[in-house]
């Protein structure tokens, strides 16, 4: 299997379970950039009215870890996610984009930004990916 195969595979699996569950999409991956996005509906939101921040909290992990996998070229896992919630979200689509802050042999660091509909910034956070193993 060729490793452009191998990783759709995964990305393929990446989008599946919980992501597929929640209804989120990832656009797209790249060992610098990752994308993932959401139309957000009544089912995600709070009793309040405004999406449940364990939603944003599963994008901005989902994101992080497709970015570093593609990175890595293997498995990562999420061993620290920390968001903030800037803005209420009610509904549109959300855009959740990852980008690299530090990548080394046993861990990396990426921070994920997620924008509403209007463009504006309504939730930021950073995952800590441990690199379980690279593809050799």
């Amino acid at each position: 299997m060729s490793t452009e195969h191998a990783q759709a595979d995964v990305l393929g699996e990446a989008a599946r379970g919980f992501v597929e569950l929640i209804g989120a999409e990832i656009v797209e991956a790249t060992a610098d950039r990752a994308v993932v996005c959401l139309d957000v509906k009544p089912h995600h939101l709070q009793p309040h009215g405004v999406l449940h921040g364990g939603v944003h909290c599963t994008l901005v992990e989902t994101a992080a870890s497709v970015g570093g996998y593609v990175w890595l070229g293997g498995a990562v896992v999420g061993v620290n996610n920390n968001t903030d919630f800037l803005r209420p979200v009610t509904g549109g689509r959300i855009t959740a984009t990852a980008s690299p802050i530090q990548r080394g042999r046993t861990q990396q660091l990426w921070l994920v930004e997620i924008t509403g509909a209007d463009g504006k910034l309504a939730a930021r956070g950073q995952v800590r990916l441990h690199n379980v193993e690279a593809r050799g």
